[in-house]
């Protein structure tokens, strides 16, 4: 069964039908895919929301669609994700986001993202969450940090699924421990 996280102004939920036109748009936005290697078509954007809601189907949890109760039905997607691809520190979970440009510098990220680390250490029992991003993609780094999460700078690397040379293959590594008070 999906499970659906909440916070103090954010709520983690699903994918709806609904989420494909302003997920679709956020893709297409320059500002928002600033940090990514190109803009998504509607295929491209449609496609992954199906793997977002995919995995949240099979196994509970994913990129949940971002929703801020009386602010909007869907500000992006904030969540936990296994990446497909292989890399020096895979297999691992990753905490990742992406709000569209109206909600970016709000703290939705953060606060979001909380919920998704601590739903991973709490109920999955995950040993560790990375996060990863490009040098310059400040704005998500500072939310890394804001998370407690550390950067790991012995482990850049170069993203498997972007051209090597292209501008974004080259990714900062971001680790956060399960913390030992939930350890136990």
């Amino acid at each position: 069964m999906p499970v659906e996280l909440s916070s103090a102004r954010c709520k983690l939920r699903q994918w709806t039908a609904s989420d494909r036109a302003p997920f679709a748009a956020m893709n297409a936005d320059p500002v928002v895919m600033r940090h990514f290697p190109s803009l998504l078509t509607r295929q491209e954007s449609d496609a992954m929301a199906e793997r977002c809601e995919g995995a949240i189907a099979d196994r509970g949890w994913g990129l949940w669609a971002l929703e801020i109760p009386g602010v909007t039905k869907f500000a992006g997607f904030v969540g936990l994700n296994e990446p497909s691809w292989t890399a020096h520190f895979t297999p691992c979970v990753e905490v990742g986001w992406r709000l569209a440009a109206e909600f970016h510098g709000k703290g939705y990220a953060t606060e979001a993202a909380r919920e998704a680390v601590t739903y991973g250490f709490e109920k999955l029992f995950l040993t560790e969450i990375v996060a990863l991003t490009i040098p310059d993609n400040t704005p998500s780094r500072r939310v890394m940090e804001k998370l407690g999460m550390v950067r790991d700078v012995h482990a850049d690397f170069d993203h498997p699924r972007i051209e090597p040379g292209h501008r974004t293959a080259r990714h900062v590594l971001y680790r956060l421990d399960r913390p030992s008070s939930r350890a136990k």
